[in-house]
């Protein structure tokens, strides 16, 4: 009896060991990326959310959640993180690890010319000081926002307008006289009082005018997923308010800083401002 029992539990053990120490991660679109875009990363031949007890990138804690029955993990590549190797770790609660190597690659950098509109002060000296002055104002804004901590999408994103052209895409450097501005984000091609549609399930944390980025609409979708809208000439829902995926929000327009009417819509994980293209690619329809 006490040699079977001491076998039986020798057999359990070792091959529990072997079914979670054969996990291991799958990463979308793959193991290399560029600066500025999204990963998904996948752990496979782990059941559970619950089986994990903290998952990191590049040492800093990143949300888990599960989607098409595996514990998955967006990441946000930073448009100004260095290029190269990274580390991802799902840290497992009986102990054991699993680890998988993300390389950054340098993005081309592009530079284009943009003026700043009359209504905004003209291509004046003292205009691009307000502009600069203003958009830190604005950016800590943005920032402070809160994030809820558990998802509250029930299905992927969508993109917010019934027609989708990008016109200004992501990533490329906007010169206005001496200042450079990142452009975090896409241009949308939208004529003054095109509808715009939530890209998902969740809350309005801010609807609101601001200088530069005009009427403006954050949703948060949790668990560090914010979808921004901005230049919009009317606002239809409240902060606090719960918005469901092609949910009418808003309308397009030309508010703030914009020389014609189109939607800007910028993706965040974490804090991090990717390219809502390669967002939708990955994580939506």
């Amino acid at each position: 009896m006490g040699m079977r029992y001491f076998l039986y539990i020798f057999l359990v053990s070792f091959f529990t060991f072997q079914s979670v120490f054969a996990a291991s991660v799958f990463v979308l679109p793959n193991q290399q990326v560029l600066q500025g875009e999204p990963v998904m990363v996948r752990i496979d031949d782990v059941a559970s959310v619950s089986e994990i007890s903290k998952t990191t990138f590049d040492g800093k804690s990143v949300p888990v959640f599960l989607y098409q029955n595996k514990p998955t993990v967006l990441l946000g590549i930073d448009l100004n993180k260095l290029a190269g190797e990274y580390t991802f770790v799902a840290s497992l609660k009986n102990g054991l690890s699993i680890t998988q190597t993300i390389t950054v690659l340098a993005r081309e950098k592009k530079t284009e010319p943009l003026g700043i509109p009359e209504k905004l002060g003209g291509n004046t000296l003292q205009a691009q000081i307000a502009l600069v002055t203003s958009l830190v104002q604005e950016n800590a804004i943005l920032n402070s926002l809160w994030t809820g901590k558990k998802a509250f999408w029930t299905q992927v994103f969508r993109y917010p307008l019934a027609s989708n052209t990008v016109t200004d895409a992501y990533g490329y450097t906007r010169l206005t006289g001496q200042y450079t501005i990142a452009h975090k984000g896409v241009d949308l091609r939208a004529s003054q009082g095109t509808k715009v549609y939530a890209m998902n399930r969740g809350v309005v944390r801010l609807a609101r005018m601001f200088r530069n980025y005009g009427k403006t609409i954050v949703v948060d979708h949790g668990l560090g997923v914010q979808t921004m809208y901005m230049h919009l000439s009317k606002i239809y829902v409240n902060v606090g308010e719960l918005v469901l995926p092609g949910q009418l929000i808003a309308k397009s327009g030309m508010t703030g800083y914009a020389e014609q009417p189109h939607l800007h819509i910028t993706v965040r994980l974490g804090g991090i401002s990717i390219d809502p293209i390669k967002f939708l690619a990955l994580f939506g329809k």
